[in-house]
């Protein structure tokens, strides 16, 4: 998925806690990030980055942005979009703003910024925040989706990347419908058990929505859904032919799966 690089180049801060800088999209960009603690970015991500359309120019908020993958794997691929890469822990707001110093990210960098925010605040705070209402063309979320129970973690920092809460959904929608402008883009990527609370979340805000299941091999449950939808749209929602990583032989993944995973293609077909 990513190859590492051996060294890591002089620009980064002399201070950067222990990490890798990996490359992504064949090297098309760059990410520094943990090498231990904390969260790290994987195909996730890819998929999340993936359900921007191709054409897609405008401003782009990327919540839970982490050390910046899946806001970078926009800007990779739709050169005309900008982000503002919003993370709430300082620690990765930190590393995503050494992802943006690396000298392989220079094509990228006058298109993306970072923002320390809570994406959970609401009304004046979040504004304050500097998420100002219809302010962007689209939000990418991969909020923490683990339940406590699945993979219980002593990493603090991980922790709070990947072990949801209650209300989650709610309050991270909420604020993507507060943000976006009138006919603006919501995706986000969780697992299929949390459809239900993603649908109730969206009713009332976002419609024609669109949903994929993304499953590991053709006879295997899905892992993981992908959903997009369009602030104050009305229509329902329609599921859309799945994505299958690897075939029925071996962990070689499919060809759609690497189109995906290095920028070559996006998820929904636009």
């Amino acid at each position: 998925m990513a190859a590492q690089a051996m060294e890591t180049p002089g620009a980064l801060a002399p201070d950067t806690p222990a990490h890798t800088v990996d490359a992504f999209h064949r090297g098309r960009f760059w990410l520094v990030q943990p090498r231990q603690s904390g969260h790290r970015a994987g195909m996730d991500a890819m998929m999340l980055a993936a359900a921007v359309p191709s054409a897609f120019s405008g401003r782009l908020a990327d919540f839970g942005a982490g050390a910046g993958a899946a806001a970078l794997a926009v800007l990779s691929r739709c050169p005309a979009a900008h982000a503002v890469l919003v993370e709430r822990s300082a620690e990765m707001a930190a590393f995503a703003a050494t992802t943006l110093a690396h000298p392989g990210n220079a094509h990228l960098g006058d298109r993306a910024s970072v923002l320390t925010a809570d994406v959970t605040l609401s009304g004046r705070a979040r504004g304050e925040a500097g998420l100002a209402d219809n302010s962007f063309d689209f939000v990418i979320m991969n909020p923490p989706f683990n339940a406590a129970e699945d993979r219980a973690t002593p990493d603090a920092l991980r922790r709070q990347a990947h072990v949801t809460q209650d209300g989650l959904f709610e309050r991270w929608i909420r604020s993507a419908a507060a943000v976006v402008k009138p006919r603006g883009g919501l995706a986000l990527i969780a697992r299929p058990e949390q459809l239900v609370a993603i649908l109730d979340a969206i009713e009332g805000r976002f419609g024609d929505a669109e949903m994929l299941c993304v499953h590991p091999r053709p006879e295997a449950a899905a892992i993981r859904i992908v959903i997009r939808a369009v602030l104050g749209a009305r229509g329902k929602l329609s599921v859309r032919p799945p994505l299958t990583l690897h075939g029925l032989s071996g962990n070689e993944p499919t060809e759609r799966t690497e189109m995906i995973n290095n920028g070559l293609a996006s998820l929904f077909g636009d």
